[in-house]
């Protein structure tokens, strides 16, 4: 009978993901965050919560899709709007406020409602899970963020931390989304030992690549990153454009107008300029993939440390290469739109 990957010896786990990673070439370090990452799914989504859960974002591309080959560390995920807000969102087919003042309402109920679910259902929870299997994790929460911090038997660098990060919204309904199944990168790779698995409601990846081009187009009117990683979203818009995903999601004007609409009442931004965002121009023919000036060369920078550490793993391309399919991608979207 095959040995539970979790309820090994440390220096078990060790070995094993000793062997995965000469098998595969990969860093024995983001083998090991991928299984915890996988038992958050099995965990979560094997619950009775997982009714009204969606997972989405890059990991949902690597995990449920196999359309990028990016190590994807944390999981986003969306409770539907209309399970947290009942009392809001009504029979409102679209799930979408009427008028400005009416978002302000529905934002402020989620930003109070959400971060008290999380901690009081979805944390206790994990907690129980972890105590029931023996596992060496603790969890904290931090507002819309639950983490996993789990005991790592090898490190990298140190740019991936052994925690697994479940960030949630509820300021959607998730869909279009559908049952994919998921499982360990390191399942396949050694034999002997079971491996979490899950089978969570995943967002649809026309979805995601439009969620992901309007950020693009947002940051390259602002100027500025949001953060480390955020050049995985470059990474993953030409990654969908080679699975043919990018041009389905662009010849696809409902979604395209759904999701315009969606970031337009929920994400309203503004440019540098002071001007704000129109996403229903982007959608319709103004997209931007390439920044320009300092935005571009700390883009860069952001991407040379993933490529660093391994967090692309075959898929990394020179940064220019990069950006030249970006702005092929964004022409075709463009005129897709016309």
């Amino acid at each position: 009978m095959a040995d539970p990957f979790l309820s090994m010896s440390a220096a078990d786990r060790r070995d094993v993901l000793g062997v995965a990673a000469d098998r595969s070439g990969r860093p024995a370090h983001l083998l090991e965050k991928d299984v915890w990452v996988v038992w958050a799914f099995q965990t979560v989504f094997g619950s009775a919560l997982s009714d009204h859960l969606v997972f989405k974002g890059g990991t949902s591309l690597s995990k449920a899709y196999g359309v990028i080959q990016r190590f994807s560390e944390d999981v986003d995920l969306t409770y539907d709007i209309r399970a947290i807000a009942p009392d809001l969102v009504g029979d409102n087919g679209d799930a979408l406020p009427a008028t400005r003042s009416e978002e302000k309402r529905w934002s402020k109920a989620v930003r109070h409602r959400l971060p008290e679910w999380i901690s009081g259902t979805m944390q206790p929870l994990l907690i129980d899970a972890i105590g029931a299997q023996g596992v060496s994790a603790a969890t904290r929460v931090e507002g819309e963020k639950l983490f996993i911090d789990y005991e790592a038997t090898s490190t990298g660098s140190g740019y991936v931390a052994p925690s697994v990060m479940l960030e949630f919204g509820a300021r959607s309904t998730g869909e279009p989304a559908s049952v994919r199944d998921v499982v360990c990168d390191a399942a396949a790779l050694v034999e002997g030992v079971t491996f979490p698995a899950a089978s969570p409601r995943v967002m649809h990846a026309e979805r995601t690549f439009w969620e992901k081009a309007t950020a693009i187009h947002v940051f390259c009117l602002q100027e500025r990153l949001r953060g480390e990683r955020f050049a995985r979203h470059w990474h993953d818009v030409v990654r969908l454009d080679d699975a043919g995903i990018a041009a389905t999601a662009a010849a696809d004007r409902d979604l395209a107008q759904a999701v315009a609409r969606h970031k337009s009442m929920f994400f309203a931004e503004k440019a540098a300029d002071g001007t704000l965002v129109d996403y229903a121009a982007a959608v319709n023919g103004l997209l931007q993939l390439v920044p320009s000036g300092e935005a571009r060369a700390a883009l860069a920078s952001d991407y040379g440390h993933m490529v660093e550490d391994g967090l692309l793993l075959e898929d990394a391309e020179p940064f220019e290469v990069l950006i030249e399919r970006c702005a092929d991608i964004a022409g075709r979207t463009n005129r897709a739109a016309k």
